[in-house]
């Protein structure tokens, strides 16, 4: 970790000691794996939890010391006990020494969706914790989704806390009934069964637009959260001036909003964003033009706007996995996103050339929370009949949840 990254977390530090809702702890963690060189190689899950400062979910000390080829052996054991049983999901920022055991992988959305096409009793997702959640409200009853590590947030996701977001739609009531709650699917259940029970919608990173122009037909305003990025991007897609979209900040009475800027407003934009896809800047992308002219810059919508603008092409996971794929040898693309899906692609596509933006090399460190480790246990626990880490989502917030989901599937 350099010097400039230890300073950047000190401080952060220092900030939640004097304000915990001053930025979440799973912001914090995110510079925890920074490395300058790309050698993203698992260790024993007690040597990464010796290396870092960050705290992870316990599980027997067993699992903690065993190296990569016993995992291996495991893991795949109890798979082929489990049989069609059990459907490992991976989601594609997930390492690789996790990745190759998922039965299907994906990006949030597209796996919560295949979640609910399966007929396996056991749904073990390799993500973090709302993805798991939108698995469990759009599974059967009879199916139970699992998280191997319970720690594995989003630090976006943590950044719209229920209370916070209960209280800003409240304040926002009070000053305009004509406004739709739209929330990105990286969000909580809680805060997708909010926009359900309001008439909202969930959107996704490749619907974005679609949706907004459905909730725009609704209402003349948009509530957007959790990511203030994605939110901007869409509507500058739309042609919505910068003017007429405002930054909600939960830690100010009224959003730090005056009654004359929400009703003149077409977006409230809650205050968040993605600590992976907010560390690429312009910088880079000159860099990186200025090393390879013919170079493609591609970045994900959750990327500022200033970036956004700067790139050659933009669009979520799968537009950039389809877009690399589909691209011709010898094209050379600089990616703004997560590193483990970069090298992946990378390694798929020998006869192009690929890279991430930031050559500092730093996974979503939620993500990265998922060591093999984990999937072990959580394996063996299901096959001891005492299965561990389930995600069960109360039925109301799962049938208003469901509701805005369902919202979604229905735009074209």
């Amino acid at each position: 970790m350099t010097t400039s990254e230890t300073e950047r977390i000190v401080q952060a530090e220092e900030n939640y000691k004097k304000d915990p809702l001053y930025i979440p702890l799973t912001e914090l963690e995110q510079s925890a794996f920074c490395q300058t060189e790309n050698n993203l190689i698992t260790k024993p899950l007690k040597e990464e939890l010796q290396s870092t400062w960050i705290n992870w979910q316990k599980i027997p000390e067993s699992y903690q010391n065993l190296d990569a080829n016993e995992l291996d052996r495991r893991i795949l054991k109890s798979k082929a006990v489990l049989g069609k049983d059990l459907v490992v999901l991976g989601h594609h920022y997930q390492r690789d020494e996790v990745i190759k055991y998922a039965d299907i992988t994906g990006d949030s959305y597209l796996l919560s969706l295949e979640a609910s096409r399966q007929n396996a009793p056991y749904v073990v997702f390799c993500g973090v914790h709302f993805m798991a959640e939108t698995a469990d409200i759009l599974t059967s009853s009879d199916q139970t989704v699992i998280l191997p590590n319970m720690a594995a947030g989003c630090s976006m996701a943590d950044m719209a806390k229920t209370n916070d977001v209960n209280d800003a739609w409240d304040d926002i009531q009070t000053i305009t009934t004509a406004v739709t709650p739209v929330t990105y699917m990286n969000s909580t259940a809680s805060i997708k069964s909010l926009c359900g029970e309001n008439n909202g919608v969930v959107c996704t990173s490749s619907n974005a637009q679609a949706v907004f122009e459905w909730a725009f037909n609704q209402n003349e305003k948009i509530f957007f959260l959790p990511d203030e990025h994605l939110g901007r991007n869409t509507g500058r897609k739309l042609g919505i001036p910068e003017s007429q979209m405002v930054v909600w900040n939960p830690f100010k009475p009224m959003g730090g909003l005056t009654k004359e800027e929400i009703l003149s407003a077409k977006i409230l934009l809650w205050k968040g964003h993605c600590s992976v896809h907010t560390r690429f800047n312009i910088t880079q992308i000159n860099n990186a033009r200025e090393k390879f002219p013919d170079v493609t810059v591609l970045v994900h919508p959750e990327c500022t706007n200033e970036v956004v603008n700067a790139a050659n092409l933009n669009g979520s996971t799968e537009f950039i996995i389809d877009t690399v794929n589909n691209s011709k040898p010898g094209s050379i693309f600089a990616i703004g996103t997560e590193i483990n899906l970069v090298n992946r692609l990378a390694n798929n596509n020998p006869d192009k050339q690929i890279f991430c933006l930031d050559s500092m090399v730093c996974p979503c460190a939620t993500m990265y929370r998922v060591h093999p480790a984990y999937l072990c246990w959580v394996l063996d626990s299901i096959i001891e009949g005492k299965p561990t880490n389930i995600i069960n989502v109360d039925e109301k917030t799962s049938n208003f949840a469901k509701l805005s989901v369902n919202r979604m599937l229905e735009i074209k």
